[in-house]
């Protein structure tokens, strides 16, 4: 004689279970040696999300690079939260990153940034998407 399962919660499977699903960003976009910074300095005021293109300040802070403010040199790696004060973070000195999934200023293209972050390592690639041609 068999027991009936009775599925609990979000999850039916099998009660006191759960299960939960990985979606990964597609920021990283290839195998080449990523490099990263953990102490990056932030000034105080900016909210930024992972994947922001970034550029180093003259006070050695960084900031979201713009087209105005020097070249980009690095990928955020973290989302960063500094309305409350300074704050240090992760950022990516080096490696290939997704087209599509990176963060850009309004002021700066895509173009733009593809040319300066390759000096330094960071290589921007297309994407390819699996949306029907026609």
């Amino acid at each position: 004689m068999s027991t009936p399962v009775t599925p609990y919660g979000d999850n039916p499977f099998q009660p006191g279970m759960s299960s939960e699903c990985y979606l990964p960003d597609q920021l990283i976009a290839g195998d080449f040696k990523l490099v990263t910074e953990g102490q990056a300095q932030f000034a105080a005021g900016l909210t930024l999300k992972r994947g922001t293109v970034l550029a180093m300040q003259t006070d050695g802070t960084y900031n979201m690079a713009n087209s105005g403010d020097g070249s980009p040199n690095a990928i955020l790696a973290d989302d960063i939260d500094s309305t409350a004060g300074p704050v240090t973070g992760g950022v990516y000195l080096s490696g290939e990153f997704n087209a599509r999934a990176l963060i850009l200023d309004p002021t700066l293209t895509l173009a733009a940034a593809t040319l300066a972050l390759r000096s330094w390592a960071i290589f921007v690639k297309p994407s390819v998407s699996a949306a029907d041609p026609t």
